[in-house]
């Protein structure tokens, strides 16, 4: 590896020191990664906070084999040392970088592929806020989903860091966007975003708003974190031939489940996670945001939306708000 100063011995970094509430997250001391084939050390900037990290805090979705067991799968920040055979980037380069873990920390390693260029005109915080949602979006709703011109697309969710991005893109590729929030102020946000279409789910029905919107016709994208009851529920509001795709299971498993209207309406009910894919399977999705999103982004086009920023120490608090539900948009850490 070379590096273009003296690296310190050690690093801080959040580590969880038993499963439970935000307070097991603890400022710790640990060697610096090393490089493996391919691979770049980062100097974190900032680092993004996930719904995946808070699963990961609670005992309920451990590191995929090989990966750190720091939390954090979303970072930006600068190239301090390549390894073996690293082709894109040079000391000094600005990227951000999808991980399977390690993004707590004032350094981490990433294979080359999976990381991008800072976007022209982008801060260090909006960066860090880009991987992970923005991965995410595309492999469901565009690679998974189909989701084309014209179509609409219901979001669950549509003020969370995911729902944000997916109504930005979605708009940008020139879908109709549905959202489900849970306030007032939240509807206001969604609408602001670009949502043609924003149900409050305390005092409306989803089902029927999505019907009422689409002139009976329904959705034709169904983008879901939350599964228990809504299953049933998105397999009413779907349109015939419409995909539903599952990224989340906020409310658990549900006991019953009728299976007609999937049967009836040829509906596709699909399901995905990012963090466990290949090196290259993450690769392939980098290299079609830089040539599809990429350019939207550096024409100030999309913007994530950043709700608030932590200083690293201050992670479990970050955690809070996170599981509060109280934020729009993305939580980001700073080093």
């Amino acid at each position: 590896m070379s590096a273009n100063a003296q690296l310190p011995n050690s690093m801080k970094v959040i580590e969880i020191s038993q499963p439970g509430e935000p307070d097991v997250l603890v400022a710790a001391e640990r060697p610096l990664p090393e490089l493996a084939q391919g691979e770049i050390l980062v100097k974190v900037a900032a680092a993004g906070v996930n719904r995946p990290d808070v699963l990961q805090r609670r005992g309920k979705y451990a590191p995929p084999p090989g990966a750190s067991d720091i939390p954090g799968l979303e970072i930006a920040g600068v190239v301090i040392g390549v390894g073996v055979g690293v082709q894109h980037y040079q000391l000094g380069d600005q990227v951000c970088a999808l991980i399977a873990g390690g993004g707590y920390a004032e350094y981490c390693k990433v294979h080359e592929s999976n990381a991008l260029p800072v976007p022209k005109g982008f801060s260090m915080v909006e960066a860090a806020a880009i991987p992970e949602t923005f991965f995410t979006v595309w492999v469901n709703v565009f690679q998974r989903g189909h989701l084309r011109a014209g179509e609409t697309v219901l979001i669950h969710g549509g003020t969370s860091g995911i729902g944000t991005v997916a109504t930005m893109l979605a708009k940008a590729f020139c879908a109709n966007v549905i959202t489900t929030v849970g306030s007032e102020e939240k509807r206001q946000a969604s609408l602001a975003l670009g949502a043609d279409v924003a149900i409050n789910y305390h005092s409306e029905d989803f089902v029927e708003q999505t019907k009422r919107a689409t002139n009976g016709k329904g959705a034709d994208v169904i983008v879901d974190l939350i599964a228990g009851d809504y299953l049933e529920k998105n397999y009413q509001a779907a349109a015939m031939d419409g995909r539903i795709v599952q990224i989340g299971t906020q409310n658990g498993v549900v006991k019953e489940l009728n299976l007609m209207p999937l049967l009836l309406k040829r509906l596709t009910h699909t399901g995905s996670t990012l963090r466990a894919r290949s090196v290259e399977d993450k690769a392939q999705i980098a290299a079609e945001l830089a040539q599809k999103v990429w350019p939207l982004l550096e024409r100030g086009t999309l913007k994530p939306q950043i709700f608030k920023t932590f200083p690293l120490e201050q992670a479990s608090q970050a955690h809070a708000l996170m599981e509060s539900s109280a934020h729009i948009g993305k939580i980001v850490l700073t080093l």
